[in-house]
């Protein structure tokens, strides 16, 4: 069976990857997870410069998922490049590299660098930033979403992700604005905006009041932005949201995914990436489907 798909011209082993900040890095996670069976490894979203995140309490568990407002702590760029990415490249996995910034010029900046790095095959830009002009998202308005991203498409060595928020009215148009402006694919979703109280104290749980959403809960919504993006563009979509076992990630593949990010699951239980891919090839093999590729988009309707 052929489990290979593409994303520009990267070929992933398998349609099976993690999201950003849910894995640790690889000396975290060998002992526990064969992680080099995977299709590919995203690490924990990076900065330019160092930052502290958000404070504690940042995580909460909720009906059905959690809630989390870590705020992108990472030791920025260079700690990436010097500390992080030499193990890194020990996995001889494609590597998508998360990068996150409050302006144009930092965003510029990171994927300028991370350019250079031969070992790096695809930068995903995670849009959840502040547009300074109207206080929004990035990813909230396809106007900024398609400048921004066709600034950095000229100036990028690497294929462009762009991950997108769901806290918009209709994200379709987002990635459709992401694609005509050059990305090569896009993530979605980002996690749903939520908070947490203590009916005891009265107060928010989480040290940042609000954070976002993510797990089992979402992935019903979830399932139905990436339908609705399928619809819209031609470009590559790496599908998160509440992917616990193999069936929520054939779901997504069968909406029009062409690759799976693991993400809240990781938290639960290490082995999940691993035993939704042997369950995807379960299903392929029980159901006579010699390649993944006639899988994604196979909804009938």
């Amino acid at each position: 069976m052929n489990l290979k798909v593409k994303i520009a011209h990267i070929e992933f082993q398998n349609p099976v990857t993690i999201a950003s900040g849910t894995f640790g890095y690889m000396k975290e996670y060998a002992k526990v997870s064969d992680i080099k069976k995977l299709g590919a490894f995203v690490p924990k979203t990076i900065t330019l410069s160092r930052r502290e995140g958000n404070p504690a309490p940042r995580v909460v568990e909720t009906a059905s998922g959690m809630i989390n407002a870590i705020g992108i702590e990472n030791e920025g760029l260079e700690y990436f490049l010097t500390q992080k990415l030499p193990d890194l490249n020990k996995l001889k996995l494609p590597l998508i590299v998360s990068i996150s910034a409050s302006q144009e010029s930092d965003f510029a900046a990171l994927v300028a660098r991370l350019s250079q790095e031969s070992s790096i095959s695809l930068i995903e830009l995670n849009l959840s930033c502040p547009n300074l002009k109207n206080k929004k998202l990035v990813a909230q308005d396809a106007i900024a979403t398609a400048d921004l991203i066709a600034k950095l498409k000229r100036m990028s060595a690497k294929p462009l992700i762009a991950k997108l928020s769901p806290n918009v009215t209709d994200i379709a148009d987002i990635a459709y604005a992401a694609q005509e402006a050059g990305a090569d694919a896009v993530s979605l979703v980002n996690t749903f905006s939520a908070m947490a109280v203590n009916v005891r104290t009265r107060k928010p749980v989480l040290g940042n009041i609000t954070g976002g959403l993510s797990g089992p809960a979402i992935k019903p919504i979830a399932l139905k932005m990436v339908y609705d993006v399928k619809k819209r563009v031609k470009i590559p979509i790496i599908a998160m949201g509440g992917i616990m076992t193999a069936d929520d990630a054939l779901e997504f593949l069968i909406v029009g995914a062409t690759m799976v990010a693991v993400g809240t699951a990781n938290f639960i239980n290490p082995q999940a990436p691993l035993e939704i891919l042997e369950g995807i090839r379960s299903y392929m093999k029980k159901n006579q489907i010699m390649d993944v590729n006639s899988l994604i988009g196979s909804l009938g309707v």
